[in-house]
Order: structure tokens, then sequence, then C-alpha cells
């Protein structure tokens, strides 16, 4: 029996309950539900990508270290700013959280298993059993887990130059608010700053970093190729085309 393909992930719902949805929220509801308007579209935003995030979790059974990081990333800025803390908090949460997940990548260099396993080398992607059987037999695993450990450097270089755009980004979005306006007012302005971050940082600082990681990607590949000497179509089951058995 042909084993089940797994069913790729549609990027929509993604986009629409992390970015679009917390976005309109922000600019919308706050403006329209009176007072306590700004706190409630703040905890609205925050409810749709954590309760998606977590709902992905349970209905796939996987353990998405990224789309968890996603969730603790945005409860630490729904807790900033249910705080009232603003302007340079924001940017330094902005930086640090990419600059030890950076870290984090950087360290797992010194382990037999790189963070380039978790995210790009690993059999959701790439034929791993194969390639790992002809790196064995010819000899290169060593020589390929030094290539998996220089890929991951450059990725956690990758989440470098996203703290460094985050933190300018931030910076640059959430200025000092007037302390003598109503406390309604500032935390209407905040949501509004949070939602500019929201949909700014993912244009400026995800088109950098996709690049980066196509780089680094294109970099995996190389190494592959010239350890095992398969072609793309081998590397990747996806753009094997499978053949259609005739109906007896």
């Amino acid at each position: 029996m042909a084993e089940k393909t797994k069913k790729k992930e549609n990027p929509l719902p993604n986009l629409l309950f992390n970015i679009i949805i917390p976005v309109v929220i922000l600019n919308q509801l706050t403006k329209r539900l009176g007072e306590d308007g700004p706190t409630i579209a703040l905890i609205a935003a925050l409810i749709f990508p954590t309760v998606y995030g977590l709902w992905d979790y349970f209905k796939n059974h996987n353990k998405n270290i990224i789309s968890a990081l996603g969730v603790i990333n945005i409860l630490m800025t729904g807790g900033l700013a249910l705080f009232h803390l603003e302007g340079i908090w924001f940017a330094v949460k902005e930086a640090a959280f990419p600059l030890i997940i950076g870290l984090f990548v950087y360290l797992s260099t010194f382990t037999k298993k790189p963070a380039m396993n978790l995210l790009l080398y690993n059999d959701n992607l790439m034929n791993v059993s194969k390639i790992d059987l002809i790196l064995e037999k010819n000899g290169n695993k060593s020589s390929f887990l030094e290539h998996l450990k220089i890929s991951t450097v450059f990725l956690s270089l990758s989440f470098l130059l996203s703290a460094v755009l985050n933190y300018f980004l931030a910076r640059y979005i959430f200025i000092d608010i007037d302390k003598s306006i109503s406390l309604s007012e500032q935390s209407a302005i905040l949501n509004q700053q949070i939602a500019d971050m929201h949909w700014m940082g993912f244009v400026v600082i995800a088109l950098p970093l996709t690049i980066f990681t196509g780089l680094i990607l294109f970099h995996l590949i190389q190494g592959i190729k010239k350890f095992t000497h398969l072609d793309l179509e081998e590397i990747f089951p996806s753009l094997s085309t499978p053949v259609k058995s005739e109906k007896s």
C-alpha cells in the first residue's frame, strides 16, 4: 500500500489569523468600542493567532517550534501592552526574541543535530532517508554534517539580521506617548503602533529573511548534490511526478 503523502499546508489561514485579522481588529475595534475599546481590541487581536497556533499544533500533532515561538512572541507583546509599557520596551522585546532564537540555532551546531535538521533538512521537505543512505555508503556522513553546521551558522546570522531590523523598526514605530492624554487614548495609540509593527514587520523583515533563507537552502542543496550526486527530483520528493498505474 502506498504511503499517504502529507497534505501541504495552506499559507492563507496562517496569513489570515496571524497578520490580517489582528491588524484589522486593532485598527477598527479600538475606535468603535468606547473607553474600553483599546483593551478589548488588544485582547481580541491576541486571541486569534494564539488560538490558531494551538489549534494547528493539536490538529497536526507536529511539534512546530516556530509556531510555538510565534505564540509566545504574541503573548509577550500583549503583556507589555496590557501593563501599559511602551517605546524602548517593545524595541528590546522585538530585538531580543530573534536574537535568543539565533543564539540557540548557533549553539545547535555543537550537537549532532543542528537546527537545519528541524527547519530545512527533514522528511517534510527532502528525501532524508535516501540522502543519508547514500552519504553512509559513500563515507561522506561526517563531511555532510560539517556542511549542515555551516548552513546552520548562516541560519543563525539570519536571526541576527532579523534582530537588528526588528529593533530599528520598533524604535521607529513605538514612539513615546503623551502622558497628559487619557489612558484610553494612550491605549488606542499603542494599539495602532502594535498594528503597524505587525504588518510592517511582515513586509520589511519577512522579505529580506525570505531571500536569506532561500540562499541558505541553495547552499544546503549544493552540498547535498556534491556529496550524493542526486538530482533535485531525487532530493525533493514533491518534484518527482508519480507514475499512474493503469486499471486492471
